[in-house]
């Protein structure tokens, strides 16, 4: 480990000095790869303790990540805006299975009186085409035109033509189309319309001040705030920009091969034989194959079953105009199915809150028959948007391991109960009840979740240890 990599670590003013805590620091650092000096940060708990944190490179030029930095999280951020919905479900201010026009009237409009809230969390309420709002990147910036615009929007169901999917996939039976954007500003009003705040002010009323995150969790960055979120490495050295110009310039991630370093990186990994095992069970690899990247993320993500006409409807705005998400002017927005900025100790905690069963020191944030619906699957089958089974609850999808539940002991648990949300970045935070255990990692690689693998190397690393001490 190198100097610049370590940090404290402290629970209560103790360092925390475990196995766990020794490999996660390790394979964080064997995964920047060739990536230095972009980095990020993981923090785990479990039982309500903190037994595990650590960082790598750097967040900003000058600044190192530690759990506490800032960072923009794109979809990860869903998983605190389903949360604070079922707080306020728990305090009965919400009903799942009542018309969302009930509480906002306007929401009624182009046939959506009885969509339910249920039907939207699941991702089962045909809301997901952003395409259908006309938006250009100006007014997804601002709030109120946004809801307006989707009390007024139609309803789409998503495609489901042969051509776009795999001849192994029966075409027509998606179970859910993925909301990737529209979903935070459904979610957002409605606790605007239940709260009567603004979605910064019910956050931090109903979820964060009681979880003591408040300054570390947001949907909206304030201006005090914004210069201290990590950015990518190739914005550490710009100068002040037009403002204008930088939020419509296209920010792409780099895509490159793997270096012959990151596949020999990949080989060290706990669970490189797992996949290597799966990827030979399903015919992606032979057996013994040395593994990419590409190949990894596929045992997760089958790209060949991607629907790209749902995808493009999900995620690009029918002007096409793209949005830099890093533009401070965007961080300080509210588009709440995108940009929620959160430090991994926030995200943890958060999930720690929920891996208890909705207690957190002594308080109940989510009585038990709140939390019994939130964590039932609402839907097993292949995702509209997304090419896989998300087996979606109610605000999350499930935890992807392939690894936890193929273990010979079979007095583990398996990780049924376990769910969370990842971001289009591969950042991501889940909880898993039966282990009572959550976790949380963001970075600035420069990336996306269908071409990276590291959430998926430091889940299985986390859960495979866990239960090796079991």
């Amino acid at each position: 480990m190198t100097d610049s990599s370590i940090t404290n670590y402290h629970n209560n003013n103790i360092a925390i000095n475990t196995p766990l805590q020794q490999l996660m620091q390790q394979l964080l650092t064997d995964l920047q790869l060739d990536d230095a000096p972009a980095g990020g940060s993981l923090v785990v708990y479990q039982a309500g303790k903190c037994i595990a944190q650590a960082s790598i490179g750097m967040a900003q030029l000058e600044s190192p990540w530690q759990p506490n930095t800032l960072s923009l999280n794109f979809s990860t951020g869903k998983g605190i805006l389903a949360t604070l919905v079922h707080v306020l479900v728990a305090k009965q201010l919400l009903d799942y299975d009542v018309p969302i026009a009930s509480y906002w009237p306007a929401f009624a409009a182009n046939g959506k009186a009885d969509i339910t809230l249920r039907a939207v969390m699941s991702h089962q309420a045909d809301l997901f085409a952003i395409t259908t709002l006309d938006a250009d990147s100006e007014t997804l910036l601002d709030w109120d035109a946004m809801l307006a615009k989707v009390a007024a929007m139609p309803t789409a169901p998503p495609d489901a033509s042969e051509a776009y999917v795999s001849e192994s996939y029966v075409s027509g039976s998606y179970v859910s189309a993925y909301s990737a954007l529209v979903y935070g500003w459904i979610l957002g009003g409605l606790i605007e319309a239940v709260t009567n705040m603004s979605l910064a002010a019910a956050l931090r009323y109903y979820l964060t001040d009681p979880l003591g995150i408040a300054d570390s969790c947001y949907f909206g960055v304030p201006a005090d705030k914004v210069n201290n979120v990590a950015k990518l490495v190739k914005n550490f050295k710009a100068a002040e920009q037009d403002h204008s110009q930088l939020r419509t310039r296209r920010h792409k991630p780099v895509l490159k091969t793997d270096s012959m370093d990151t596949l020999d990186t990949y080989a060290q990994l706990p669970s490189y034989k797992c996949w290597q095992q799966h990827a030979a069970e399903t015919g992606l690899a032979p057996v013994n194959a040395r593994l990419n990247a590409t190949q990894i993320n596929r045992l997760y993500f089958d790209h060949s079953i991607l629907n790209l006409r749902n995808y493009k409807a999900a995620l690009i705005p029918a002007n096409k105009q793209p949005i830099d998400y890093y533009d401070q002017r965007t961080m300080q927005a509210a588009i709440p199915a995108a940009n929620g900025v959160a430090s991994a100790q926030a995200l943890a905690t958060i999930y720690a809150m929920l891996a208890n069963g909705g207690e957190w020191q002594g308080q109940t944030l989510i009585d038990s028959a709140t939390f019994n619906q939130l964590s039932t699957p609402q839907g097993i089958g292949i995702d509209a948007v997304m090419p896989t089974s998300m087996d979606w609850r109610l605000g999350y999808h499930r935890l992807f391991s392939l690894c936890a539940d193929s273990m010979q002991n079979k007095a583990v648990a398996s990780t049924e109960q376990g769910f969370g949300h990842m971001g289009y970045n591969g950042s991501v935070a889940w909880c898993d009840p039966a282990r009572q255990l959550s976790f949380a990692f963001v970075h600035n690689f420069d990336v996306t979740m269908l071409n990276d693998i590291r959430q998926f190397a430091l889940t299985e690393a986390v859960l495979g240890l866990i239960d090796r001490e079991s």
